[in-house]
């Protein structure tokens, strides 16, 4: 690959997982969106090294819209952007068309929403979108981003009227205002499952790739997982790459794979359609998933996403060990993501940075253990203890899986740990634990972890002593994710009660993220595209 750096616009940027790892992958940042302020503070101290306490190079964040002025920057930082957004004219904007210049934007971050930015962009009398045109004096080379995928996610509520799934769509109404050579969008594997709405599926990963279509785009549609790429994590995500016109004819012309050509062919057809006036019919495109059509990401440009065959995958242990057992040597794993994205700003590897461990009750600590047991029983002693935790015990339990968690100890309410216990302490014990969390698991050291680790209790730990029944630290989970240590995780730790629905804490942050790796890997293909292109 060649080593000229080539530039990109990140909307719906998070904490930049995505942006750590196309950054390495050889793109130069122009500007990023992000509708949070917590995680843009994140996304801006690591990124560009702007540093809201020291008031290090705050000038590099602009917001969209706020109810405070520029001068109450903290006020900023924790408003809540439901109430922020909006173009009002009792609203306060760092984007008024007489301040906007190339060197203002350039490796800045908007805070606020892209509904606004897409407004902004409308508006004849601002200059936004002539500078985001012309950032390198030619071409946006790529346009990426994850818009958030809550009412597309199999783990939450499905909600097809959801607002959050317009997002998509103003994604891909800013590309196209900024036309760039590529649009990348990440999202969730639920995107793949139908809707039902009024009685019929709805698929919203084709919509979306007819939205591409309608611009002038050529949508290939991709399912792959983080752990082909050596994330510690079974994180399958969906990905549409989308080629602008005059870019996949430069393809088509350039490249000698004829297996390439014919399976990307359908989705010029569609794109043809979609222009056309048609409305092709579901089924009309095919999207690649990297289990179910290995071929076309071994003999690609898409072999990028598929650096870890299934012999290599990196599990939970060589990712987080070491943070637990100060004495042993860094895993192949660690060193990988401490030493291959690029650190911009030369910031210290530190271990201890969001290791803070969270203290849990004891009743907590005791579902832990029965978590931790549970994945060393057969799968129908699992459920059943599960179904028995989420029913009040009313769903009742077998001799046989009370004798299989009798081979393991316990610990009671108290805290006390109980080596032998009887099939009485086992039931009363039980009865005591009632959740309703759907989601909570101990995580297996041998395996990678869980897609769903979003909220501090969604996983605890595997190491099994007293001490350790507890759930993941930030940068265990930053770990598994891929983020490196020397990456910080600023705001609040976690939150909590209404507060969840606009705060994005330290959590969340990680959990929303793109692991760099796959952020990496995305970035290597679209680098590979257009060289083939030019």
């Amino acid at each position: 690959m060649g080593n000229k750096l080539m530039n990109y616009i990140e909307l719906f940027a998070g904490c930049g997982g995505l942006s750590l790892g196309l950054e390495s992958a050889g793109f130069d940042l122009f500007v990023a969106n992000e509708l949070s302020p917590m995680a843009a503070e994140t996304f801006a101290y690591n990124l560009l090294n702007v540093d809201f306490d020291k008031k290090l190079n705050t000038n590099k964040v602009l917001w969209v819209s706020s109810t405070h002025k520029r001068s109450n920057i903290s006020a900023r930082l924790r408003e809540n952007p439901q109430i922020a957004n909006g173009l009002s004219s009792s609203h306060f904007s760092d984007l008024s068309s007489n301040k906007l210049t190339q060197s203002k934007l350039e490796r800045s971050l908007l805070v606020g929403s892209i509904v606004d930015i897409n407004s902004i962009l409308d508006d004849p009398e601002s200059s936004l979108l002539d500078i985001l045109r012309h950032s390198s004096g030619g071409d946006i080379d790529l346009v990426s981003g994850g818009p958030p995928c809550q009412s597309f996610s199999l783990a939450g509520l499905r909600d097809h009227s959801n607002d959050r799934n317009i997002l998509p769509w103003e994604f891909a109404k800013f590309v196209n205002k900024t036309k760039p050579k590529i649009a990348l969008l990440e999202n969730v594997s639920g995107i793949l499952r139908a809707f039902k709405v009024n009685g019929k599926p709805y698929y919203a990963w084709f919509e979306v790739a007819k939205a591409f279509a309608k611009i002038g785009y050529i949508p290939l549609c991709l399912h792959v997982n983080a752990k082909y790429v050596g994330a510690a994590q079974n994180r399958p995500r969906f990905i549409l790459i989308a080629l602008r016109d005059d870019i996949y004819m430069r393809i088509t012309k350039n490249s000698a794979s004829k297996s390439f050509l014919q399976a990307i062919a359908p989705a010029k057809i569609l794109s043809d359609r979609v222009r056309n006036g048609e409305d092709p019919e579901y089924g009309s495109l095919p999207y690649f998933d990297i289990e179910k059509n290995p071929d076309f990401f071994d003999s690609n440009i898409f072999t990028y996403l598929k650096t870890h065959g299934n012999s290599e995958i990196v599990n939970v242990r060589d990712a987080i060990d070491d943070l637990h057992i100060i004495t042993r040597k860094d895993s192949v794993y660690v060193e990988r993501i401490n030493n291959i994205f690029e650190n911009i700003n030369s910031h210290k590897v530190n271990k201890q940075q969001n290791h803070d461990h969270r203290s849990n009750d004891n009743k907590v600590k005791a579902r832990f253990r029965f978590y931790q047991i549970m994945t060393k029983l057969p799968k129908e002693s699992s459920k059943e203890i599960s179904k028995y935790l989420k029913t009040e015990g009313a769903s009742g339990i077998s001799s046989s899986t009370l004798s299989a968690i009798q081979k393991h100890w316990v610990l009671d309410l108290a805290g006390n740990q109980i080596t032998r216990p009887s099939d009485s302490q086992l039931l009363e014990l039980l009865s005591s634990l009632y959740t309703k969390k759907q989601t909570q698991r101990a995580l297996r050291a041998d395996l990678p972890a869980p897609a769903a680790l979003s909220i501090p209790d969604d996983a605890c730990h595997y190491h099994e002593s007293v001490e350790m029944q507890r759930t993941l630290t930030v940068r265990e989970m930053a770990r598994i994710q891929s983020f490196p240590d020397w990456y910080e995780i600023k705001s609040k730790v976690t939150t909590g009660g209404q507060m969840r629905k606009f705060e994005v804490p330290q959590y969340t942050q990680i959990g929303n993220a793109v692991p760099p790796l796959l952020g990496l890997a995305l970035g290597k293909v679209c680098k590979a595209i257009i060289e083939l292109a030019e």
